[in-house]
């Protein structure tokens, strides 16, 4: 829960929204949508983490904004 708790407090001081979750794998996934600045802002943040996360590689599929969220939470 640390990375996605971690995530969530970081996705709030950067402003966007979206979720982040793990999987079942043990990967963890998120969507982050806002201003490209501050989707680059976190998506910089994901590829450090926060101690202790161990981030050995990040991938990053852009889309469209789509505006459907109003804020970043953590889901299951």
């Amino acid at each position: 829960m640390h990375f996605r708790m971690e995530t969530l407090k970081a996705a709030q001081l950067y402003g966007v929204s979206g979720w982040v979750r793990n999987k079942a794998d043990g990967t963890v996934e998120a969507l982050f949508e806002g201003e490209k600045e501050s989707v680059d802002l976190i998506l910089e943040w994901c590829r450090k983490g926060s101690p202790p996360a161990k981030v050995e590689k990040t991938d990053v599929n852009w889309k469209d904004y789509t505006g459907e969220f109003d804020e970043f939470k953590i889901t299951y």
